[in-house]
C-alpha cells in the first residue's frame, strides 16, 4: 500500500463532538488529559520537565491542536521523549504522521498493532449493523485502513516497562483490537485504560455529547473479539485502580469506579456485548 494513501484516509474529518471537547483535566501533577472532540489524549510528565510522553494522537487533523496543548503545558519548542499508543484505530493515530514528521520521536505500540501502523494490514471494517445508537450506525464513516509509519514505530518492551516512564507498566488488553494495551502506575493505582474499558456509552450520541459517566465495555462498532474484551476487563478490574482515565469519557475514581468495574465484569454480556452484530457470538462467552 502506498504510504500517502493510508495517511490520507486518516485526514478525513469525523463529525462527532462532546461538551468536554477542547478542554483538559490535570488528574495528577504529572498526568493530564485533553479531549479532542470525543477522544482523550494523555500527557505524562511534570509541566516543568524536559522529558514527558504523549499517549495517543487523537482524531484526524488533530496535530495542530495537540501542539497547541503542548505549548500551553510544556512550553514552546517542547516535544515528547516518545509517543506511546494504546492501539492504532483512527481516533488514536489521527495526528500521528504530522507529529512525528515535525518532532522526529519514537512511537511505541504492542507488536500485534505494528501491521496496522506499517501499512501491512487493515483493520476489519467497523460494524454498522451492530446493536447500538446513531454513532454505531455512522461507523461506516470511520477509517479502518492501515497507516505506514515505517521504522518510526517499534514494539513496546517485552518486560512490560513503558519507555521513558519508569513507574509505569503496560498491560495487554486485547479484544477491541489485537494489540490493545492499557497503562498502569502501581504507586498511586492510576490506570489509563484506553478503549478496553471506557466511561461513556460510546455508541450513544446523546451520552457521548453530554459525556454521561458510566463504566462500559469497549466501543461496540470496532470490537471484534468479545471474549478477549471480557478477559481484558477482568484483568483491569483485578488491578483495583483508584483512578481511571479512559480514551472515551471522563476521569473516574473511588467507589464509583470500583463498583462500576465490578458490575461490568459480572454482567459483561448484558452491559457490554451487543445483542447482534457480525462480531457477536452471544451465549459463547465464559
Amino acid at each position: 500500500m502506498d504510504k500517502n494513501e493510508g495517511q490520507q484516509e486518516h485526514h478525513q474529518f469525523i463529525p462527532m463532538t462532546s461538551i468536554t471537547s477542547g478542554g483538559g483535566i490535570q488528574v495528577k501533577e504529572d498526568v493530564y488529559y485533553y479531549t479532542d472532540q470525543i477522544v482523550n489524549i494523555g500527557f505524562i510528565g511534570h509541566p516543568d520537565s524536559d522529558e514527558w510522553v504523549l499517549v495517543d494522537a487523537g482524531l484526524p487533523r488533530s496535530a495542530p491542536e495537540i501542539k497547541s496543548v503542548v505549548v500551553h503545558r510544556f512550553g514552546r519548542n517542547s516535544k515528547p521523549a516518545a509517543i506511546i499508543l494504546t492501539h492504532a484505530h483512527f481516533d488514536h493515530v489521527g495526528g500521528l504522521h504530522d507529529l512525528i514528521q515535525e518532532w522526529d520521536v519514537p512511537v511505541y505500540a504492542h507488536e500485534q498493532e505494528l501491521p496496522y501502523l506499517q501499512g501491512k494490514k487493515d483493520y476489519p471494517e467497523p460494524d454498522k449493523t451492530v446493536e447500538g445508537g446513531i454513532l454505531a450506525k455512522m461507523s461506516f464513516l470511520y477509517p479502518h485502513e492501515a497507516i505506514n509509519l515505517g521504522d518510526a514505530v517499534q514494539p513496546l518492551p517485552e518486560d512490560h516497562q513503558v519507555p521513558f516512564l519508569d513507574d509505569w507498566k503496560w498491560v495487554h488488553t486485547p479484544g477491541h483490537s489485537p494489540g490493545h494495551v492499557s497503562f498502569f502506575r502501581e504507586k498511586d493505582s492510576l490506570l489509563l485504560s484506553g478503549d478496553a474499558v471506557i466511561t461513556v456509552r460510546q455508541d450513544s450520541f446523546y451520552k457521548v455529547l453530554l459525556q454521561q459517566a458510566e463504566v462500559n465495555g469497549p466501543p461496540r462498532y470496532l470490537t471484534t473479539d468479545w471474549q478477549a474484551a471480557w478477559d481484558s476487563a477482568r484483568r483491569l478490574a483485578d488491578l483495583k485502580p483508584s483512578v481511571m482515565i479512559s480514551s472515551h469519557g471522563s476521569v473516574m475514581e473511588g467507589d464509583k469506579l470500583t463498583k462500576g468495574l465490578e458490575r461490568l465484569v459480572q454482567d459483561f454480556e448484558k452491559l457490554a456485548v451487543p445483542d447482534y452484530g457480525k462480531y457477536v457470538e452471544k451465549g459463547k462467552l465464559h
